[in-house]
């Protein structure tokens, strides 16, 4: 089996040489691209047939040549994937392999090939979802890596929240209905996000003065320009999952793969959750200042540093609500005109429309028209009609509310990403693995009038908002 893995490696290091190879052809391709499409620039009338029909055919040689190479690195890149898919599948089975002098599992109603199907389609979860074939197989090859998918594969849980653990130990495993929950955080990559140790400080320079006209000789008047400062601190987010051994040692799951993600999403729930409502310092919980907290302040919290930014009461002016009386082409229209509030002089991107999917689902049937073909239609799609900008469905939002804003101008201090342990000595006498994912953020809105909070169908928005709980601190 081990002979079979490494002639398996030798042979994606030769194809990738190969593909490597082909690459490098890309730019004399590019060249003679570029000197074609001059060539084509300086026809005009007065050239003759003769040129025009030779230019043609090396147009035309140019094009079959290019669409060979074409073909030929993505055949090679295939190749590629395949071997990769296959040394993957392969890992996978030696490390399944019974130790020696135990029995293997019985087949319980399916067949081995069924069986390595399912862990190898498990094994292509989401969690691996944003890395290539070749990082995929780089990760799965790590030797800590290895060890960790080892242990997990010999010891199972039994959590205090999961229910029912013993449908992880099916007849046939078919695999298991998820979520459909993208990514860990969808706001994470919409804002401005900077890695740090220690303390951290994120320096705003004070709006551009305006420079003043006089005559050629004259004195020049000295301009203004002031700085402040937006201070971050440091908090968790984690949490962690308990699991009696005996479970885990009969579960067809990719255990590795499954709570890995399951924590994943869970810790990205809870960051999406303060970035919008977050409680900054005040209560037992610490977090991020949210936005919508933010602008319903009617006045400076207590501490509020002197050299950042001069607080400004937003929760009239930039926290909305419109009339149920305005419906269809009225409504989008009270929506433009609230939406003037924000203030992107600091953002180069456009606005993030956040909403959940039955405020989505009351848009789409306000913009509904009927087009020239007599059919159903709508403007509305992942993009804010007329305004422009994406639209996040984060189902955790009130019903009928948007807060929406240049999403860049909320600053999030990383002190450490999402990270995953587990160990079997925390609960060692009750028999359990303990598998944990923790991160270490703060942050805020920078320029806080760069967002705001609407309500549609007469709802009023406000920054009410349930957590989930810190029982193991209180």
């Amino acid at each position: 089996m081990a002979l079979k893995a490494l002639l398996l490696r030798k042979k994606i290091d030769e194809q990738k040489k190969a593909l490597a190879v082909l690459r490098e052809k890309d730019k004399d391709f590019d060249t003679r691209e570029a000197e074609l499409k001059k060539s084509i620039a300086e026809v005009t009338e007065e050239t003759s047939k003769e040129d025009r029909d030779a230019l043609d055919e090396l147009v035309t040689r140019f094009d079959e040549e290019k669409q060979a190479h074409e073909d030929e690195k993505a055949k090679l890149d295939k190749v590629v994937g395949d071997l990769e898919t296959e040394l993957a599948a392969e890992e996978a089975a030696q490390d399944t392999t019974p130790p020696a002098g135990t029995n293997p599992p019985a087949d319980n109603g399916g067949n081995e090939n069924e069986r390595k199907d399912a862990r190898i389609m498990n094994k292509r979860y989401k969690v691996f979802a944003n890395m290539s074939e070749q990082e995929r197989s780089a990760f799965a090859a790590r030797e800590d890596v290895k060890a960790y998918l080892a242990e997990v594969r010999t010891a199972i849980k039994e959590k205090r929240a999961i229910t029912n653990i013993g449908l992880t130990i099916p007849e046939v495993m078919l695999g298991i209905l998820r979520q459909n929950i993208e990514g860990y955080s969808k706001l994470y990559k919409h804002c401005t996000v900077r890695r740090i140790s220690g303390e951290g400080r994120l320096v705003v320079m004070g709006a551009i003065p305006e420079a003043i006209w006089t005559e050629c000789c004259a004195t020049l008047n000295e301009l203004s320009i002031g700085f402040n400062d937006f201070e971050v601190d440091c908090y968790k987010v984690a949490g962690y999952f308990a699991v009696c051994n005996a479970n885990l040692e009969d579960s067809d799951l990719n255990l590795a793969a499954e709570l890995m993600d399951a924590i994943g999403q869970a810790i990205g729930l809870a960051l999406d959750k303060a970035i919008l409502y977050g409680r900054n310092a005040s209560g037992t919980q610490k977090m991020p200042q949210g936005i919508v907290s933010r602008l319903v302040q009617t006045a400076a919290p207590s501490g509020y540093p002197s050299t950042a930014r001069t607080w400004v009461d937003l929760h009239t002016s930039n926290v909305k609500t419109i009339a149920n009386t305005n419906t269809g082409i009225a409504l989008f229209q009270q929506i433009a005109l609230q939406s003037g509030a924000m203030k992107g002089k600091y953002a180069r991107g456009g606005k993030v429309w956040c909403m959940n999917e039955t405020t989505r689902t009351f848009l789409i049937a306000q913009a509904m028209t009927i087009n020239a073909a007599g059919a159903i239609a709508t403007g509305m799609g992942n993009q804010m009609p007329v305004l422009g900008g994406d639209i996040e469905i984060l189902e955790f939002l009130p019903d009928n509310v948007i807060v929406a804003g240049y999403f860049e101008l909320y600053f999030l201090a990383e002190r450490a990403g999402q990270k995953f342990a587990q160990s079997e000595h925390v609960r060692f006498i009750q028999d359990q693995t303990v598998m944990k994912g923790t991160a270490r953020y703060d942050g805020g809105p920078v320029i806080a009038e760069a967002f705001m909070a609407i309500g549609v169908n007469g709802t009023t928005p406000n920054a009410t908002m349930t957590f989930a709980s810190d029982t193991a601190n209180t």
